[in-house]
């Protein structure tokens, strides 16, 4: 038998992680006392991550915007919660300008938000460079849900054969995948399954 002992702190934080799941607004309007209370980057930040999982993106953004003046201008994390932001509110422009401005650093290549990019090109009517910038997605044993996106979108654009083959890894991938991935991904994989049929 296992037993696990809790401080009175680890009490009150589980309490906690309880409350705001039940009541996201309650998270929010705390962190917004917090933010008149200190009105710091961080927590700006937590705010805006607060918004953003309650799915207000548009408030989450003008978090993220105020939090990127003055001194922390270029931090990478906070440009790719905007860009992700961006994209969720269909404001594509603003995709590609905040890419534009990471699209040098290391992590960038592989990422969603280069993944992001390459579908608000496509957006912008810009395919050739959405292609480019969408490929680096396909990853083996990951990005399953970006893949199936990428597979959609070479298969507009008449490239069955690089479709055929993605889709095709991704069901090999899905036969071993662990339970817990399985049930996670078990919505895309059946998309993958009725896509393949199709072509």
């Amino acid at each position: 038998m296992i037993t696990q002992v809790f401080n009175k702190k680890d009490l009150d934080k589980v309490q906690n992680e309880f409350v705001n799941v039940i009541n996201p607004t309650k998270k929010v309007n705390d962190l917004r006392k917090q933010v008149e209370f200190a009105d710091t980057f961080q927590n700006r930040i937590n705010l805006g991550d607060a918004l953003y999982e309650m799915g207000d993106y548009r408030g989450g953004i003008g978090e993220y915007e105020i939090a990127l003046k003055g001194n922390y201008a270029s931090d990478l994390g906070v440009v790719k919660k905007l860009l992700e932001g961006y994209y969720r509110t269909n404001e594509y422009q603003k995709v590609i300008f905040c890419a534009e401005y990471v699209s040098e650093r290391s992590d960038f290549k592989g990422s969603r938000s280069q993944f992001l990019y390459g579908l608000a090109l496509e957006e912008e009517g810009r395919s050739e460079e959405a292609e480019k910038n969408l490929k680096p997605i396909d990853q083996r044993y990951s990005n399953y849900e970006e893949r199936y996106i990428l597979a959609k979108f070479l298969l507009e654009k008449g490239k069955d054969t690089d479709a055929k083959e993605i889709l095709s890894e991704i069901i090999l991938e899905s036969q071993h995948m662990s339970k817990p991935n399985r049930n996670r991904y078990r919505g895309v994989i059946n998309e993958v399954k009725k896509m393949i049929k199709s072509i």
